[in-house]
């Protein structure tokens, strides 16, 4: 996937600095010989075409856009791709030649492309999880990258490079449901494993010695760690393919947060470390405000007993927290381990901080992929999968939020997740449409929560997937 920005950048700057030597040539040449002229001519004449080399000859595709939104150059990958010519695609709006898709095939908002974003955040977007619609009406699984070409502070022009990545796609999509099924099929017999080995450990049903009763406890152990490799398994299958049961409630995250850590404060207790809670941080001003996708910790206004709603399915979200808790308490010797909640007007914002061994910069960006560990003593010793993490982004993303990780090598770690908040004025309606439902009066909601409708749980600006620059 690198390769693709490698040759973007540099067929980018190679068409930029090839067009303004042989502007700037050209006006010199005006003023030189003749001789010298058809000299220079000829090397500038060289470096274009070794621009149109690259250009006609990659896989990639490259469409140039300016300022206007039109396309001034088509190459003949992005024509292999999308199935338009060049000549009938330039001169026409991107728009109506690249049109993006979701995952159940219907035009997203215009906002929210590749292109757009790049032009009003003003730098590169990528997105690896682009679908496009061909010329034929067929959906390309695309790679996309859009970088906008900026002159005195003004954007002039937008190049966008970009791949078909469809067999790559459905390779994936393979390997996911092998890795699903298999999972599914062991975990049974896993299961039954554990079940007997239970039995054989219970005194009421069996009778073994001391010394057969230590290696049925070692199996018992291994046995289900083995079954909690498998569920690792099936649930990153399903968060990839978008089968991972998610029933999303408005949520009270004071409430909900303080039963969670009471909950976990045993795992604290068995490795002699302290657990606090807070909520907000005395040290913030109004003005520190920012949105669900920043990767910015945040510092709430001093208030008393703030309410923050958010929506979430709160077993998914006790998943998320629960594994960053555990994994706090699992690298970090003594200290303590924290949990905290604070936010502002848009943002609902937790974190789990620890003062455990940390984690090197250069593991961080990869942090959060699937089978990605540290290697060092640390893990090697502790052991795990390298899904934990990955189902936690996944599971975030579906409510629209963020999560990220700061650290410093031994000091410590804080992995901070960002929801986008709901105002107290909306979740107070939705508990009064609950209260006034007769056919759910039945039905009792957990304490700080009401159930509402999945589609009520997509902000009005949904949070971009892809990390933060």
């Amino acid at each position: 996937m690198r390769n693709i920005y490698v040759i973007g950048g540099g067929l980018l700057g190679a068409i930029l600095i090839g067009s303004t030597i042989w502007l700037l040539a050209l006006r010199r040449a005006k003023r030189k010989n003749s001789a010298k002229t058809t000299r220079l001519a000829t090397s500038l004449h060289d470096e274009k075409a070794r621009s149109d080399i690259i250009l006609n000859t990659i896989e990639d595709g490259v469409i140039f856009v300016d300022s206007q939104g039109t396309i001034q150059l088509f190459n003949p990958g992005a024509t292999t791709i999308t199935g338009w010519s060049a000549e009938d695609a330039e001169g026409l709006d991107w728009r109506s030649v690249c049109v993006f898709l979701d995952k159940k095939g219907e035009p997203i908002d215009e906002s929210q492309t590749p292109f757009s974003r790049a032009f009003k955040n003003s730098q590169t977007v990528r997105d690896n999880d682009a679908i496009i619609r061909s010329k034929s009406n067929a959906a390309i699984a695309t790679s996309f990258s859009v970088t906008p070409i900026i002159d005195n502070q003004q954007i002039t022009g937008l190049v966008g490079i970009f791949r078909d990545v469809q067999e790559e796609r459905q390779a994936e999509n393979q390997r996911a449901e092998f890795i699903s099924t298999a999972s599914h099929e062991m975990r049974t017999p896993v299961a039954a494993i554990e079940g007997y080995l239970s039995l054989a450990l219970n005194d009421k049903v069996s009778t073994v010695d001391s010394r057969a009763k230590e290696y049925l406890e070692k199996a018992h152990v291994a046995t289900k760690h083995l079954g909690e490799l498998f569920q690792d398994l099936l649930t990153s299958a399903k968060a990839e393919d978008g089968r991972l049961t998610n029933h999303p409630e408005i949520v009270e995250m004071g409430e909900y947060m303080e039963q969670l850590t009471s909950d976990l404060r045993f795992s604290a207790e068995k490795k002699n470390l302290a657990l606090d809670f807070m909520i907000g941080n005395n040290n913030m001003t109004n003005s520190s405000v920012i949105d669900a996708s920043s990767s910015t910790p945040l510092v709430a206004s001093k208030v008393v007993r703030p309410l923050y709603y958010a929506t979430i399915d709160p077993e998914r979200m006790r998943e998320v927290i629960t594994n960053l808790f555990d994994n706090a308490c699992k690298y970090t010797e003594r200290g303590k381990v924290s949990l905290g909640l604070t936010g502002n007007d848009s943002v609902v914002q937790l974190y789990v901080r620890d003062t455990g061994h940390g984690i090197p910069p250069e593991d961080i960006p990869h942090l959060f992929q699937k089978f990605y560990r540290v290697d060092n003593s640390a893990t090697r010793t502790i052991g795990g999968t390298g899904l934990g993490l990955f189902i936690c982004r996944k599971i975030v993303e579906l409510y629209h939020g963020r999560i990220w990780v700061e650290s410093t090598v031994g000091q410590g770690s804080t992995f901070y997740i960002n929801l986008p908040r709901v105002a107290s004025q909306e979740a107070e309606k939705q508990l009064a449409e609950q209260a006034s439902t007769p056919n759910q009066a039945s039905s009792v909601p957990a304490p700080g929560t009401v159930s509402i409708p999945s589609s009520s749980a997509s902000p009005s600006e949904p949070v971009p997937t892809t990390p933060t620059p």
